[in-house]
């Protein structure tokens, strides 16, 4: 194992909670080297967990140890895992869906259920509600110092019975694609679609096309207008709108030094359906 432990919550950085799953890391093996993805996951939001790990989890080496902990059901009949990707990387998460990207465009190789009886911080067997720092935190460090081995997680656990959530993808339609606004590139608001490039591309389109995008939110159409379809967001002048390939490859909409989210009041989710088209 290369020591590398890589945190991911919804619990913000507000109280001690992720201090104190760094500590519970340090004690394990102070050799540890500890990182965080991010802590500001919507709270309870499974779909923002399984996409930012998707995102993020491909830059990072080999054998490196994930832990995700979003968990509205903690304390509850949900498992507890450990997941070995396709690329040789650990997960160590709630089996309640955040596994879903990962699953669908990396793969996973096999997967053990934690087993508590080994793999659970001295002296916390009354507590139930933070598991994240009892459970998760205590066995991602445990197998990335290599004090357990994957094995010694817990028993093999069957990869048909992860929960998983189902993912909209993109639709081909008659001249474009729909697909759905997946989530926000937070801090500047812009659209990211569950619309790969590979199918955007099919359809015809090129740098330098206006492109009629349509939003829809519960099949009501709320924004509709010629974009441009550029490289970067310096295509086009300031606060106009532009249609460009993001980092996971996937298509965004975005407007250049501005908000595309705040300015048209557009949402995320199963709700809100983008069609790309030619008319």
């Amino acid at each position: 194992m290369n020591r590398l432990i890589v945190f991911m919550t919804d619990f913000g950085l507000d109280d001690g909670a992720i201090s104190s799953m760094e500590g519970v890391s340090y004690c394990v093996s102070k050799e540890l080297n500890v990182r965080h993805l991010t802590h500001n996951i919507p709270p309870y939001n499974i779909f923002d967990a399984s996409y930012r790990l998707y995102q993020a989890i491909g830059y990072w080496p080999e054998e490196t140890t994930f832990v995700c902990v979003v968990d509205p059901g903690v304390g509850s009949e949900r498992k507890s895992i450990v997941a070995l990707t396709s690329s040789n990387q650990y997960i160590v998460t709630p089996d309640n869906g955040t596994l879903t990207h990962i699953d669908k465009y990396i793969g996973i190789a096999e997967v053990r259920e934690i087993s508590e009886k080994t793999n659970r911080l001295k002296d916390s067997e009354l507590s139930y509600t933070f598991h994240g720092r009892d459970v998760y935190a205590y066995t991602g460090a445990r197998l990335a110092s290599d004090t357990i081995t994957f094995e010694e997680v817990g028993p093999l656990y069957d990869k048909d019975k992860l929960v998983m959530m189902n993912l909209f993808g993109c639709k081909k339609i008659e001249n474009g694609v729909m697909g759905l606004v997946d989530i926000l590139d937070v801090r500047f608001g812009s659209l990211w679609t569950s619309i790969p490039y590979k199918d955007f591309k099919e359809c015809g389109f090129e740098i330098g096309d206006d492109i009629l995008v349509e939003i829809f939110h519960n099949d009501k159409k709320v924004y509709s207008n010629r974009i441009n379809y550029g490289k970067s967001f310096a295509d086009v002048g300031i606060m106009e709108p532009l249609i460009y390939m993001n980092s996971t490859y996937d298509m965004a909409v975005a407007l250049n030094q501005g908000s595309f989210s705040q300015a048209y009041n557009i949402g995320t989710g199963r709700d809100w359906k983008i069609t790309m088209t030619k008319k």
